[in-house]
């Protein structure tokens, strides 16, 4: 299904949106991505989900990237004996391993792990931020504290320990099941919680077994540090903003989301950046200004993908919120400034000779008259590299397996096309040419670039770039291959 601008749009799937009419709805209005959050529903409730937008993939014969986003870790505090209680500035309040129910001056907090890393000076954030404790004193069992900011603490709120990395696996026992029920069902991409270091995404990625890309989620300041490491690891990434946001300054979350989508596209890796995007828009039909600002500022630093979590899930106005993305990238992907800005941040020389090969059929394609790039790729790299550059044209992803089509529906600019396995080059141009026509990117009369590796079928030989006529008569008279 042809779009009308680059950028990819990843949809949350919950009970506002898991009919399968619902997900064709959307998936037609404009998500290339659903997302399912394994936090919440059953195995066989997300069983169904998974088999509703494999049915949508197959009846509109369109390519669709399913993300299995795993929870991690949860650290929460435990129970108030009369359900919450008022903290204010300046009151001490401990937090222990004692599960008798809390009240004004303690409560549990059954995570020794936590208490393990503690050190005087650290802070503890409670519910999203809004309480805030500083650490007077700690041991194997208890941090003593002091209030710096106050409020309403109760029940199972959730925990932020943001100055120490935690001697947490990024997997609990729950995401290792969840992982594997993923895979086995056929999910595209897993998203990683809790990544502190490139250790977590490598043992994520041994459990997958090659069955599924894995995207690690960057919501922690420790992941921020060592992030350079933890891009490496990974097949791409999410800018968390939520947590980031938490954990951090919520001044310092707009430059780094900015640095690492930077980094994320010179590595030719896909970036989603998400959280609280069309926020709004779970309760009205019409976002705000702000937001679709928030959303056109990820748009020009190019990012890959945009995210809606409640909106799409849980919102009143799912396919609303889907149109509204595809309406501001659409704008904004037509704005000249946006191609200034994009040529601006391209990356250095070419290293490898597929790096050569993709920036030359840029620059070809943009001072000549081509309708579009057709890569041929079995694993996906002529393709991300081709996205790296970020071409004014369209970009047609050629590829014989299933899986990998599937993936780059994730990827800036990738229009996914199916296609037999082939071993002649004369064949992978006509093959382009067909698919540029029917796809209408263009007619017989116009030009494509064709890119491939020769010998066929065989990942990291991107090393041939052909000018082609969408002619088929015209190939056949002109190629010898």
């Amino acid at each position: 299904m042809r779009r009308g601008r680059n950028v990819k749009i990843v949809a949350t799937l919950g009970p506002a949106s898991d009919s399968y009419e619902m997900i064709r709805k959307l998936h037609e209005a404009g998500a290339d991505v659903f997302r399912l959050n394994m936090s919440h529903g059953t195995h066989e409730e997300i069983r169904v989900k998974h088999a509703h937008i494999r049915k949508v993939e197959a009846d509109l014969n369109s390519p669709i990237a399913i993300l299995a986003d795993l929870q991690g870790p949860k650290l929460r505090v435990g129970a108030f004996a009369k359900g919450s209680e008022e903290l204010t500035e300046g009151a001490a309040f401990r937090l222990d391993l004692d599960e008798t129910p809390g009240d004004a001056s303690r409560v549990c907090l059954p995570h020794p792990e936590i208490f393990a890393a503690l050190q005087p000076g650290k802070r503890l954030f409670v519910n999203d931020g809004k309480i805030r404790l500083r650490v007077d004193s700690c041991g194997p069992d208890f941090a003593a504290c002091t209030v710096t900011t106050g409020g309403t603490i109760s029940n199972r709120k959730g925990v932020n320990v943001p100055d120490v990395v935690l001697p947490l696996a990024a997997l609990s026992e729950k995401d290792r099941e969840d992982l594997e029920f993923a895979c086995e069902l056929g999910v595209d991409w897993l998203a990683l919680s809790f990544v502190q270091r490139a250790a977590d995404v490598d043992e994520a990625r041994a459990l997958a077994r090659g069955r599924a890309a894995v995207l690690s989620k960057i919501e922690k300041p420790s992941a921020v540090e060592n992030f350079d490491a933890i891009l490496d690891a990974s097949d791409g990434i999410m800018v968390a903003r939520g947590d980031l946001g938490v954990e951090l300054p919520v001044q310092a979350v707009p430059p780094i989301q900015k640095r690492l989508v930077r980094r994320c596209r010179a590595a030719a890796k896909p970036v989603i950046v998400a959280t609280q995007m069309l926020e709004s828009m779970i309760e009205s039909p019409m976002p705000t200004r702000a937001e679709v600002s928030d959303v056109a500022t990820a748009i020009y630093e190019g990012t890959d993908a945009i995210m809606l979590s409640a909106e799409s899930a849980a919102g009143k106005y799912p396919v609303e919120a889907v149109q509204t993305m595809d309406r501001v990238a659409t704008e904004v992907e037509a704005d000249p400034t946006y191609q200034q800005i994009i040529a601006a941040s391209r990356g250095g020389r070419a290293s490898t000779v597929a790096d050569g090969i993709v920036a030359a059929a840029r620059e070809i394609a943009e001072t000549t008259d081509i309708k579009a790039i057709c890569c041929f790729t079995q694993s996906g790299t002529t393709a991300l590299l081709t996205a790296r550059e970020r071409p004014g044209l369209p970009i047609i992803a050629m590829t014989s397996v299933r899986r990998t089509a599937r993936r780059l529906a994730l990827s800036w600019g990738c229009n996914c096309v199916m296609t037999e396995e082939l071993h002649r080059f004369k064949m992978a141009v006509v093959s382009a040419a067909r698919a540029a026509r029917a796809g209408g990117f263009a007619t017989e009369r116009d030009q494509i670039i064709v890119i491939a590796g020769v010998p066929f079928n065989m990942a990291g030989t991107t090393n041939i770039l052909r000018v082609a006529p969408c002619d088929e008569k015209l190939i056949f008279n002109t190629d010898p291959g």
